[in-house]
């Protein structure tokens, strides 16, 4: 076999298991990359960790999958999770809330999170902020990239906005000027704020 039909061969691979990992994640919930392509591998029968595509390459299939099948379904679903992000961030507007991951970008299965995140120089401030409007919460951690080879655990909440459930990190206030890396592409995540997911909702 030529170099060029083995490359061929690897690249047919690496799509094909985008595809299914893709398929799992939008039909199970399953919202890790690193999961969802091992899934995909073993029903494939893949065994060769060099043929696993990266996580931008699920992300690309993930959203050609919702174009393909789900797209009437999924600008609905997108919609309904971004408003109810909006809701959420103006509960939490004090603490400068940035909408970040899979709902801002638009790939968001139906199952995913509402990930925001919140900055204080006090994390109890938020949970303060919840208990006083009677909001039901889990105090819980996130380990967050902050650099290409550190990653720092920060405090999270996590509680129902509507029918979606919202988690969120909770930065330090100088936090907002940086943001941390991002699972998918290994660059700095891009952050929305109020006055941005208000401009999307209203295209």
């Amino acid at each position: 076999m030529s170099f060029r039909k083995f490359n061929a061969r690897g690249e047919e691979l690496r799509r094909a298991i985008a595809q299914e990992a893709a398929r799992l994640m939008s039909e199970h919930g399953i919202e890790d990359y690193l999961l969802a392509k091992r899934k995909a591998a073993e029903r494939l029968g893949v065994t060769d960790t060099a043929s696993l595509p990266r996580n931008t390459e699920i992300e690309a299939a993930l959203s050609e999958y919702q174009r393909l099948f789900a797209a009437d379904t999924h600008s609905q679903t997108l919609a309904e999770q971004r408003r109810a992000a909006l809701a959420a961030m103006h509960l939490l507007a004090e603490f400068e809330p940035r909408l970040v991951g899979p709902v801002l970008t638009g790939t968001a299965t139906p199952h995913a999170d509402i990930d925001l995140h919140v900055f204080a120089d006090q994390p109890e401030a938020v949970t303060f902020k919840l208990m006083d409007r009677g909001i039901p919460h889990e105090v819980l951690e996130r380990r967050v990239k902050v650099q290409a080879d550190r990653a720092v655990n920060y405090p999270a909440v996590r509680f129902s906005a509507g029918e979606c459930t919202v988690d969120a990190t909770v930065f330090p206030v100088d936090g907002i000027r940086q943001a941390p890396f991002s699972p998918v592409d290994g660059r700095p995540m891009r952050r929305a704020a109020i006055t941005e997911l208000t401009a999307l909702l209203e295209e």
